[in-house]
């Protein structure tokens, strides 16, 4: 039998159906890594095809608990190296607290804040304890103490509340395990626009170099894909 230093690293990305999280899932499946991804529906191809030795597909809506409790029944007798929760939505585009709606702003709230980090807490005991990963996605726009620029207000709100709702839940968390809440840069994505910074391929490799060199840190960080720490 191998030794475990010597075995695939190991990756539970939840969120893995398009950008990111899929560019995310084949950075590391070229790395070596054997992943778990997880899409909201099992329609259409996933484009991990040509992984199939290494990659396990699964379903999972993050605001559907039935849904989540089955995974996490599936995933039950599973450790992972690295749990990465992507899963996120833009939000009402254009509005601001005087103009969204209740029921806009708490789908928003729900998806981008709630949801993550009561998902983070029921996979963190599959999270391999001293050099193991818990990895939830924000953006540097959860962050207050940034110069603003009053764009998505509404966006940057939930994320803020993400990152809250993240370092109060991680205060009672004693386990051997490192946090990091995640800017993965301005990216071209579908949610990033046609204009932003860097492409998706640039932002995975850093955000998996990032994830390889803190295994074993410890504690609960915010850091960006380059790996430069951001202030909360």
């Amino acid at each position: 039998m191998a030794d475990d230093k010597d075995s695939p690293k190991t990756a539970l990305i939840i969120g893995a159906s398009r950008g990111l999280g899929l560019g995310l899932a084949k950075e590391l499946l070229g790395r070596g890594w054997h992943v778990t991804a997880t899409v909201r529906s099992a329609a259409g191809g996933s484009g991990l095809e040509a992984f199939h030795e290494q990659v396990t597909m699964d379903t999972v809506d993050i605001n559907n608990m039935p849904m989540v409790n089955a995974l996490l029944d599936r995933i039950k007798s599973e450790i992972y190296d690295v749990v990465f929760i992507n899963a996120g939505i833009g939000g009402p585009e254009g509005k601001t607290a005087e103009t969204v709606s209740a029921e806009e702003i708490t789908h928003l709230m729900m998806t981008n804040a709630v949801a993550p980090v009561r998902l983070a807490a029921k996979l963190l005991p599959l999270v391999k304890r001293g050099t193991g990963i818990l990895a939830i996605m924000s953006s540097r726009l959860g962050s207050v103490s940034r110069d603003f620029s009053g764009g998505m207000p509404i966006y940057s709100a939930s994320k803020a509340a993400l990152n809250s709702l993240t370092k109060s839940w991680v205060a009672g968390v004693n386990e051997d395990v490192s946090i990091i809440t995640m800017h993965p840069g301005w990216v071209r994505t579908d949610m990033g626009g046609a204009h932003a910074d860097i492409d998706v391929e640039t932002s995975v490799k850093g955000m998996a170099d990032v994830l390889e060199a803190e295994a074993g840190a410890g504690g609960h960080q915010f850091l960006d894909y380059k790996g430069e720490t951001l202030a909360w």
